[in-house]
């Protein structure tokens, strides 16, 4: 038996999981991360060096937990969170701390810093922590970088280069998802208790590599990831732009294909964390109670832009519809309502733009775990949903990468196929289905009242 160790950096914690070559879990662990601080306004880091101790720390519980033998271990996968940047000094540690994806400067042409000899990603800052080597995944390159989106590699166009403020000198060598790019090193080894000398293989962004590890492959379906960051993808053949903006490709975790991508919505998943926290009560509790609320949560209404789209800044989040009869079980169900018929949406312009009839859903991340979650998705979309056995498709589609690249699996097909497993399948409610047909029109519509309220309220704040 060959194992695969898959670390999975996301927005809120590490998680590393040491898989067989059937995509079972054999041991995990997982660290949170520390909130993320704000110099100024627009500004968002991580704290200190925290998404490398988070994967330290996650790395050797994990290794703890191991009752397999070390030799057994044929490599490791990387996957860390997209949009991210990492400024390194010469000696490849951080000049500063990380960016966040939700760091404003990301949208703009890189301010040249004293010390800075590096540019990277995330996942070439841990490359380099890990393996000592200046290289990264072609697939995490999305937003200001002087990327060739058909060739992933750095583009030949020297304008490229102007319009990131970025020189080819400071960039590392890019190689495809599946690829070598390096050995753990002795330090790294002490430090994280991975076995000297093994492999780490580079996978994608890890929404790609989250596509990959949900065995998304065939256009007819539509994968949700509900994440921090919360997204619908379809699979593509090609880089594409939509005039319209209804989708935008991303690079997927298999070289040379691509994902096509929505609109989503920022801090998706993080409203439940943040609503179950401000409770302080347990998330089955509350989800058993919101389960007894009827679809519609007696007329309330969730608007998520609690950290506003960068196309409308002004906007916010909102509960609409109280009158005095609903409680936390109501609001809980609209949070989750508000997702689905949000990502209703821009999933529908989505399948317009690509002339697409989405036949079958895909729902990934944390939020798959809820059977309320995945009963109100397969009403609010009136097609079947389904989720994989390992809610962390993430962590699975960085094992699936280190499969390939270290030949446990002899392609992407049959690693797919041998490794992911549908666990569950929720077929739409009929009484659930005609009540969300009713308020979808209206909730479609629903930013178009609260957009000049917050439109007049920012103007205020900021005239």
């Amino acid at each position: 038996m060959s194992y695969l160790v898959a670390i999975d950096n996301g927005s809120q914690s590490t998680k590393v999981s040491i898989v067989d070559e059937l995509g079972r879990v054999h041991a995990s662990a997982q660290r949170p991360l520390r909130p993320s601080v704000y110099p100024r306004p627009g500004q968002v880091v991580h704290p200190d060096d925290d998404v490398w101790d988070s994967i330290v720390a996650a790395c050797a519980e994990a290794l703890q937990r191991f009752t397999g033998a070390p030799g057994e271990i044929a490599g490791v996968g990387l996957c860390t969170i997209r949009f991210c940047r990492s400024l390194l000094d010469a000696d490849g540690m951080l000049a500063e701390p990380m960016l966040s994806w939700m760091d404003e400067r990301l949208a703009r042409a890189q301010e040249p810093a004293a010390g800075v000899r590096y540019v990277t990603t995330s996942s070439g800052y841990v490359t380099y922590r890990l393996t000592g080597e200046l290289r990264d995944t072609a697939g995490n390159y999305q937003g200001v970088w002087p990327v060739d989106q058909a060739s992933w590699r750095w583009s030949a166009d020297p304008q490229s280069y102007v319009d990131s403020g970025m020189t080819r000198s400071q960039l590392f060598e890019l190689v495809d998802p599946g690829a070598l790019l390096g050995r753990v090193t002795a330090s790294a080894a002490a430090a994280t208790g991975l076995p000297a000398g093994l492999p780490v293989y580079a996978t994608s962004n890890d929404k790609a590599v989250e596509a990959l590890g949900s065995g998304l492959s065939n256009p007819s379906e539509l994968l949700v990831s509900l994440g921090t960051y919360i997204a619908s993808m379809t699979v593509g053949e090609q880089h594409a732009v939509d005039p319209e903006g209804r989708f935008w490709s991303n690079f997927g975790s298999v070289p040379g294909r691509y994902l096509y991508e929505s609109d989503g919505i920022r801090r998706g998943m993080w409203t439940v964390s943040w609503y179950r926290q401000l409770l302080d009560t347990d998330l089955d509790e509350l989800s058993a109670g919101a389960a007894s609320v009827a679809p519609g949560c007696g007329g309330l209404m969730t608007v998520l832009d609690w950290l506003a789209p960068t196309d409308h800044p002004y906007r916010r989040g909102a509960l609409l519809g109280f009158d005095g009869t609903q409680g936390r079980d109501h609001i809980y169900r609209s949070v989750l309502e508000g997702i689905a018929m949000t990502m209703h949406r821009h999933s529908g312009a989505m399948a317009e733009a690509l002339g697409r009839d989405f036949t079958e859903v895909v729902i990934s991340g944390g939020g798959s775990r809820s059977d309320l979650m995945m009963q109100i998705f397969a009403d609010v979309f009136a097609t079947p949903v389904r989720r994989t056995r390992m809610s962390d498709a993430a962590g699975l589609g960085a094992a699936i990468c280190a499969a390939v690249g270290s030949g446990v699996h002899p392609d992407w097909d049959t690693a797919v196929k041998e490794m992911v497993t549908t666990a569950d399948v929720f077929t739409p409610d009929p009484a659930g289905v005609s009540a969300y047909a009713a308020l979808l029109p209206a909730y479609a519509e629903i930013t178009s009242f609260t957009d000049p309220l917050f439109a007049s309220l920012n103007s205020m704040r900021h005239g």
